[in-house]
């Protein structure tokens, strides 16, 4: 008795397979087989038809140009023009001073990150988190400024260090009225975002 045979009354629920589905299988594999004697035409074999697609796509004048858009990275400013320099001096953890000219509508954080000060910014910028607190060192300029909305007074309310004349830093931006603006950077920042109330 042949082996298949056997095998299908010892497990009664293992089927035969048709020989032409056999016959079938077979085909296909000869591509993943040595090539026999006689080997067909490269034109009409299976597996020459990824090659002749290379081949294809690998003439110079069929490529697919290739295109990506610019990174939009957080932090970018742009240099203000000669004559509208505004002035803001960031005060760092370590007490050292840094004036910066910029330009109108600038947000403190974007100035901050755009010239490497230590202003993390965690939420983007979007007013979802604290880590962008900025202490404004004079109440002259601090009431020059938009009220807070309660987006930022809810973030506020999450800062280390808070004081009267706290802001962040992402909703402060550069207007005439602020040039000569000094702030304070925070010795610590705590990032708990809006997020994590939800």
């Amino acid at each position: 008795m042949s082996t298949p045979r056997l095998l299908a009354q010892t497990l009664p629920g293992l089927r035969l397979a048709p020989r032409r589905a056999a016959g079938a299988i077979a085909q296909h594999a000869r591509c993943y087989t040595k090539p026999s004697a006689s080997p067909a035409p490269a034109a009409i074999s299976p597996c020459s038809r990824p090659a002749a697609r290379h081949a294809r796509w690998s003439s110079p004048f069929q490529r697919r140009a290739f295109s990506a858009s610019p990174a939009v990275s957080h932090g970018h400013v742009e240099t203000p023009k000669a004559g509208e320099e505004l002035y803001v001096t960031f005060i760092d953890k370590e007490g050292m001073e840094h004036k910066i000219a910029v330009s109108k509508g600038a947000n403190l954080l974007d100035i901050a990150q755009a010239h490497d000060l230590e202003m993390e910014g965690a939420c983007g910028g979007s007013c979802a988190c604290s880590t962008c607190h900025v202490i404004v060192l004079d109440q002259e300029y601090y009431d020059k400024m938009p009220e807070p909305d309660d987006d930022e007074n809810d973030m506020l309310d999450l800062a280390f260090g808070l004081q009267e004349t706290s802001r962040l830093g992402c909703q402060v931006h550069m207007t005439p009225e602020l040039d000569g603006l000094r702030v304070k950077l925070p010795s610590m920042t705590r990032n708990l975002q809006s997020s994590d109330f939800k």
